[in-house]
């Protein structure tokens, strides 16, 4: 069985998912929810991604939800911000089926109490409450409330600007298989931008944000000079990740998405994983900056106590805390940022690029070894970090001055670059980030990374 959690709920392959097993998480959560006393009944919203296995592993959960007692509200086809957004704004709680980035044979289940996203003693308790019996077919009307949550999201999206804020700017929208393809568009012609779509896909394309060098972006610069454009913009499959190009062709770093969008909203702290770009610090641009483990549930919980706060994960992903006009928002949201962004540089009568090269912050790239199971990631990472003979032979190149172990190993090397080994919470995957003073030396080092990767796990 390949379930497990990760980073972002529940995942594992769509025949493991599909099914008994999907109603025992659910069934699960909902006896989570009630002996631990934040909620005894009530409203479960079901919203789903659009990979295939989605709309069958829904109805599973809303079956789960009917037959546990609870009142099935079926959200559809919605982006994860929006199901969000809806389930604290009526009080209830709720089931997102996405697998987010990974491939379409995966999927997932990440869940929400009516207070917001489920923490790390949250999983504990529903994997605690988690048994083998079946959950048996019911009878039950679910509530359509597909309307309601993307028009809810939809508002909140446009009130960040000012009407016609985004006049005179053409941005190609690159929709692929994104569920808020049609949604992002709508949102940045609202606010006066001229839209052209781009890249729209009927069959499921698993896009990670984070790897810009994936054969599936290889069109995207040549869109931007075909098409005049100022900038791309898009999310992965469930809409919580970012993706921004700049006029020039290119990329915008996720880190470098939440930053901005920090800024934007006059964060006093931010709440970011050690992924994100070792330099935030230097900026000066707010009172405290807090650093956590990679995962939103860690976000989350570094944000609680905290006024004024926005989270953002190295890929973007932006929570919203309290103290600000906007309602709060804890979980990941690729929109935001992009209206962030965009907003920022067209107030400033600048590029996109323009804007992030005032950003005064390291050269930082990202890649992946896709395929590796995660005990052999493990063994690799346990190995580096307990025998220092060993990280000596692959560093051989490079001098090491101090080792972080928040997450993985980050290693800061006397050259004063940062190579950053990790492996994936939601997929078989092996990650490595680097930073360093020029595109140049991210690219050398980003390149010997991966190199050292394929050689120690293959």
């Amino acid at each position: 069985m390949s379930l497990k959690f990760g980073t972002s709920g529940v995942r594992g392959l769509v025949t493991d998912l599909q099914g008994q097993p999907a109603r025992r998480y659910v069934a699960a959560f909902l006896r989570h929810l009630q002996t631990s006393g934040q909620m005894a009944g009530g409203r479960v919203l079901v919203g789903y991604d659009l990979r295939p296995s989605s709309p069958a592993i829904a109805a599973d959960c809303l079956n789960a939800i009917a037959a546990a007692g609870f009142e099935p509200v079926d959200c559809g086809a919605v982006p994860t911000p929006a199901l969000a957004l809806q389930a604290m704004k009526t009080g209830s709680a709720a089931v997102m089926i996405t697998g987010s980035h990974i491939p379409a044979d995966r999927n997932g289940l990440k869940f929400y109490k009516p207070a917001g996203e489920i923490s790390k003693d949250d999983e504990a308790g529903i994997v605690a409450a988690l048994d083998d019996a079946d959950v048996l077919d019911t009878a039950f009307r679910a509530q359509d409330e597909h309307a309601e949550a993307m028009t809810a999201y939809a508002a909140r999206c446009v009130a960040l600007l000012p009407k016609g804020a985004l006049g005179g700017w053409k941005i190609g929208v690159f929709e692929h298989s994104t569920v808020s393809r049609d949604l992002l568009g709508q949102v940045l012609a609202d606010l006066g931008a001229e839209i052209v779509a781009l890249g729209r896909s009927d069959v499921f394309v698993p896009v990670d944000t984070e790897a810009f060098s994936d054969a599936l972006f290889a069109p995207l610069p040549l869109w931007v000079r075909e098409h005049g454009l100022d900038a791309i913009v898009s999310a992965d499959g469930d809409a919580d990740r970012p993706l921004v190009m700049d006029g020039a062709g290119n990329f915008v770093r996720g880190d470098a998405l939440g930053l901005l969008a920090a800024r934007f909203l006059g964060a006093k702290v931010v709440v970011t994983p050690v992924t994100s770009n070792s330099a935030i610090e230097r900026t000066g641009y707010f009172e405290d900056v807090v650093r956590t483990r990679v995962g939103s549930p860690f976000v989350v919980a570094g944000m609680a106590t905290a006024d004024s706060v926005v989270g953002f994960e190295a890929n973007g992903g932006t929570f919203v805390g309290g103290g600000f006009e906007l309602t709060a928002l804890p979980t990941r949201d690729a929109i935001l940022p992009v209206i962030a962004v965009l907003g920022l540089a067209a107030k400033d009568g600048i590029s996109v690029a323009e804007l992030v090269a005032k950003l005064p912050l390291q050269v930082a790239v990202a890649d992946r070894l896709q395929d590796v199971p995660g005990e052999r990631s493990a063994a690799f990472l346990e190995r580096l970090r307990t025998d220092g003979a060993f990280a000596a032979e692959v560093f051989a190149q490079h001098g090491i001055a101090a080792v972080n172990a928040i997450d993985g190993l980050q290693f800061h090397l006397t050259g004063g670059e940062t190579v950053h080994f990790r492996a994936s919470g939601n997929a078989p995957e092996l990650r490595a980030y680097v930073e360093a003073g020029t595109a140049e030396r991210a690219t050398e080092l980003l390149e010997w990374s991966m190199a050292a990767l394929e050689k120690a796990v293959r």
